[in-house]
């Protein structure tokens, strides 16, 4: 039910409004001056003002300025006669919503109440979200990371195994979902705080170079190598090695890393001594590790032995409660780093920002609000300062037939459409849906997303998982 404050000296067109949008779900009361308007709403709630703007006494310009400035709070949507369109623009620049020019339909007129009452909501959650920030961790370690249904499982998961420093932890999910930052969360505030912090990306380091950059290397053991040199195991002695994209680690490396794990010694390239350590293990991977291991391109005993605790990371477009969090955490960041007075998004933008899939997740997320930082030219972000696939970006839906050519979309789009549809219905789990679909989890990954080789998230379950996607 919209709470409407319509203001016109016109009583009878007043009265005519009122009558009609009462029949469609408002609650209206009328004014036919703007000082009569402006008293009301000092003790009283309405969700927008309809004013119209050629008025006598005070004018609706004046009247929309007036409430701009008192109760930004409500959205002002102005009519005006037709011809008077440069008049309109001018409210807008002082602050109303919309317009709509007479003469209109009822209809026309209640979606524009719709609209404003939907900024509006969005506008006091940007605010919410703002002010609540610092107290609605419910993981108090893991700050920005959000507080949609989907994290909180996973920060309760989290409470749970930070504290077991000798077990392995998997984290699984998309790139961009986060898997760094928990991963050192898990270090930060685990019995090993104090102590190193080593990470290796497995897929950045060329393969020649990756078991020396791991175990070390003596001196001699190869041209370049004129002193010894500690591995990655060493250096995290006693405290943290987080393995990300441990999915690329080359087949015929995985053996003498699964030696090390089970026996706690490393042996430098060229050495025959076996030097020991004391390290917790955190891997990462945006691939399916199970179905890696179906094909014979990853250990099964070597992924046994990472996969102590697994824990999926929800993709962005999962947690969606989670965007404006994320969005105007990364403008306070950027705004601070270039010094420049930009205070949050539009509600405008805010529409946008949760409308879009995001399929880079929270790293294309944070370059967009980067990006927008830099350009923009106001105290809040435009949809206009938006990377343009966010602007345009239209919800999809699979047809079936079309008069538009440019609404019809490849057979490969439509199987893609409907498997990410039945992933949403099934909650995210493949095995579900693969079943649902009748293929199985490596053909429901191929044909999800088949550039991306063995898949994005570890598909296994032991006793000890957590299914958050």
């Amino acid at each position: 039910m919209i709470r409407v404050l319509i203001v016109d000296d016109d009583r009878s067109l007043c009265e005519l409004l009122d009558a009609r949008l009462s029949r469609r779900g408002c609650v209206a009361t009328c004014r036919t001056s703007a000082s009569e308007a402006f008293e009301l709403l000092e003790h009283k709630q309405f969700d927008v003002l309809v004013t119209d703007l050629n008025m006598s006494e005070m004018n609706g310009l004046e009247l929309c300025e007036r409430v701009v400035q008192n109760r930004p709070e409500i959205p002002v949507v102005v009519m005006t006669a037709h011809g008077s369109l440069d008049t309109a623009i001018e409210a807008i620049r002082v602050g109303a919503f919309d317009f709509v020019t007479k003469p209109f339909e009822i209809d026309d007129l209640r979606l524009a109440l719709e609209r404003a009452v939907n900024h509006r909501q969005l506008k006091e959650e940007v605010k919410r979200l703002r002010s609540r920030l610092p107290e609605s961790q419910p993981f108090p370690f893991v700050e920005g990371l959000g507080t949609s249904p989907a994290m909180k499982i996973v920060f309760e998961f989290l409470k749970k195994v930070v504290h077991l420093d000798s077990s392995s932890v998997l984290l699984a999910g998309e790139s961009g979902t986060g898997k760094g930052v928990i991963a050192r969360a898990l270090h930060d505030h685990g019995p090993r705080k104090d102590r190193p912090f080593v990470a290796v990306n497995c897929a950045a380091v060329p393969e020649p170079l990756l078991e020396s950059e791991l175990f070390g290397h003596a001196k001699g053991s190869f041209t370049d190598a004129k002193t010894d040199r500690r591995g990655l195991f060493q250096q995290a002695h006693t405290g943290t090695l987080f393995l990300d994209e441990i999915g690329e680690l080359p087949l015929q490396l995985q053996p003498k890393l699964l030696r090390a794990l089970q026996e706690r010694t490393v042996r430098p390239v060229g050495s025959d001594t076996e030097i020991p350590f004391d390290v917790r293990i955190i891997a990462a991977t945006n691939r399916d590790l199970q179905a890696a291991v179906a094909d014979k391109t990853f250990r099964e005993d070597l992924f046994y032995r990472i996969n102590v605790f697994h824990i999926d990371l929800p993709p962005l477009r999962s947690r969606a409660g989670d965007v404006l969090l994320y969005a105007q955490e990364f403008v306070e960041q950027y705004a601070s780093s270039i010094g420049k007075a930009v205070t949050g998004l539009s509600p405008n933008a805010a529409e946008k920002l949760l409308a879009y899939a995001w399929p880079g997740n929270i790293r294309e997320l944070q370059n967009a609000m980067e990006r927008a930082v830099a350009f923009t030219s106001h105290e809040q972000i435009t949809v206009e300062d938006l990377p343009e696939q966010v602007r345009n970006y239209r919800t999809s839906h699979v047809l079936l037939a079309s008069d538009d050519p440019a609404e019809l979309v490849t057979l490969e789009e439509v199987e893609r459409r409907y498997i990410a549809k039945v992933l949403d219905v099934a909650g995210g789990n493949k095995t579900l849906a693969a079943q649902i679909l009748g293929v199985d989890r490596r053909t429901l990954y191929r044909k999800f997303d088949p550039s991306a080789g063995s898949g994005r998230a570890a598909g296994h379950r032991s006793r000890s998982d957590l299914k958050l996607t």
